[in-house]
């Protein structure tokens, strides 16, 4: 028989807390994240004030309830390097192609947008922020994560395409009307991406891009 550690289900709720606000990307009230993540009221607003406690969240003028600056200490040293080094990279690559640049990591089964940055010289462009998770299966840069592995026979045909193509493509698989081209970072375990809706340059121009981008990249 297999021992298996029993699950802390308050600090599986605490977690997902603090997920929903990351990908929320504003804040919100405790009966709005109750109500998202299927959590009594109560239990919602007992867990954020000891989250708030912890500075993990804030809590603006209105009672909504955000992520807090504590996140910014225990993020101290976790993979700093790798955002550190695909930042200059990322602003190059946004202004070569205007549009935004996104750094992805894996954390099991979903690929997190760990940092962007956005063109300075565009009339309009896609707003992508950290904090943003989907499938790893699904989307661009989820399937730039997937390309090193070895293949296997039920592989999805677009990351079949994605390791001929040296880059993966995808359209509305994470937001509807949005197209993202990402390529690995195969030594770093990450991926680089763009977002856009319309581009003056072919697919091709764009994932030679990125992967261009990519492969200056080291952790």
């Amino acid at each position: 028989m297999t021992d298996v550690a029993p699950q802390s289900q308050t600090l599986d709720r605490g977690i997902r807390i603090l997920e929903h606000l990351a990908g929320a990307g504003a804040a919100r009230t405790a009966a709005a994240i109750g109500q998202a993540l299927g959590m009594h009221r109560s239990i919602t607003y007992r867990l954020l004030r000891t989250l708030e406690d912890h500075r993990l969240v804030e809590r603006d003028a209105a009672g909504r309830f955000g992520l807090g600056l504590g996140l910014a200490v225990l993020a101290r040293g976790v993979r700093t390097d790798l955002p550190t080094a695909a930042t200059p990279h990322l602003t190059a690559l946004a202004a070569e192609l205007g549009m935004t640049a996104f750094l992805v990591v894996r954390a099991g089964a979903e690929a997190i947008t760990v940092t962007s940055v956005e063109p300075r010289n565009t009339p309009a462009h896609v707003a992508y922020r950290p904090g943003i998770r989907h499938p790893v299966d699904r989307g661009a840069p989820g399937l730039a994560l997937l390309m090193p592995e070895a293949p296997h026979p039920d592989d999805r045909p677009a990351l079949v395409a994605a390791r001929q193509a040296g880059f993966a493509v995808s359209l509305g698989e994470v937001i509807p009307g949005l197209r993202s081209v990402a390529a690995p970072i195969v030594r770093a375990g990450a991926a680089l991406a763009v977002v856009y809706v319309e581009s003056e340059f072919t697919e091709t121009r764009i994932g030679r891009a990125v992967v261009a981008a990519a492969g200056k990249i080291i952790e």
